[in-house]
């Protein structure tokens, strides 16, 4: 039982990462971007090719993915992203959606269908236990970083939102861009650094969940559902709260599948419902239920 709470854990924390883009973008930026998954994805090629082709050492390949991501982001917030701002949100859904069956067809065309394997290295392949009975503790190592990597960026997220310049400018602009813009912020840049960091997240989140979740072209539409349930249980005003509501989901999706297998992904759609019919505007978001 202690072994599958924390492989349900460590696949939250996955999806908190995963997550964490949609979250910035959909909370402080109010746009919608249902491609999220398609930089997650491209993280996870970068992660690969560079391992496997390139021979780079796995820590370095994670802020590699980070950097590509948020570079491709940054490009395809000036010319692409950036006029669809002020659109309608159904029009923001309907473009990227579109720009995610594009991604899936040129991973497709230049990667293979097949899906990807990938090896950690040695350091991160072990396991250990601990206990004994029904109380044994099986940990292993690669969760174990991904359990501890989510952390660090948690905490230094939240940081920065609430504690730095950065953050309240940021705020600032989502509240009123023009007021915003009249007290001297550049409004602009603060979008192009913000968009480029989610999509950043994501290429990390995707490296990381190479060895947990595969890697094959179909990747975005396998985690964006889970992706949109955290951010819908947890809000996205606040980095608590996809934090919580990913651990919540992470848990029930490894509990529910080892006690129900037959039942597959059935109990985290029934929870999320419930959840949702309890708390409309979000579990952990604040007012949410009145």
């Amino acid at each position: 039982m202690l072994t599958l709470l924390f492989d349900g854990v460590a696949y939250g924390m996955l999806l908190f990462v995963l997550s964490l883009g949609l979250a910035v973008t959909m909370g402080l930026m109010n746009f919608v971007n249902l491609a999220h998954g398609a930089f997650a994805m491209g993280g996870g090629y970068v992660l690969v090719l560079l391992m496997q082709r390139a021979g780079w050492p796995f820590l370095a390949c994670l802020p590699a993915a980070f950097a590509a991501m948020a570079l491709a982001g940054a490009m395809l917030e000036r010319s692409l992203y950036r006029p669809m701002y002020g659109r309608p949100h159904l029009d923001q859904v309907l473009f990227s959606i579109g720009l995610t069956f594009m991604a899936v067809a040129a991973a497709d065309w230049a990667m293979g269908a097949s899906p990807v394997s990938l090896r950690t290295p040695a350091w991160l392949a072990g396991r250990s236990e601990f206990g004994s009975g029904a109380f044994t503790l099986g940990m292993g190592h690669y969760r174990l970083f991904v359990i501890a990597l989510c952390l660090a960026l948690a905490l230094g997220l939240q940081v920065l939102l609430t504690h730095t310049r950065f953050g309240a400018r940021l705020r600032a602009a989502v509240d009123d861009r023009r007021v915003a813009a009249g007290l001297g912020i550049p409004v602009d840049r603060i979008f192009l650094f913000t968009f480029a960091c989610g999509s950043g997240l994501a290429g990390l989140g995707g490296a990381l969940g190479v060895e947990i979740l595969g890697l094959e072209p179909g990747f975005p539409f396998k985690v964006m559902a889970y992706v949109l349930i955290v951010c819908a249980v947890g809000g996205t005003r606040s980095i608590t709260g996809p934090l919580l509501a990913a651990l919540l989901l992470g848990v029930a999706d490894v509990m529910g599948k080892y006690h129900a297998p037959k039942l597959g992904a059935f109990v985290v759609y029934v929870l999320m419902i419930a959840l949702l019919l309890w708390r409309p505007q979000g579990l952990f978001t604040r007012g949410a239920g009145r």
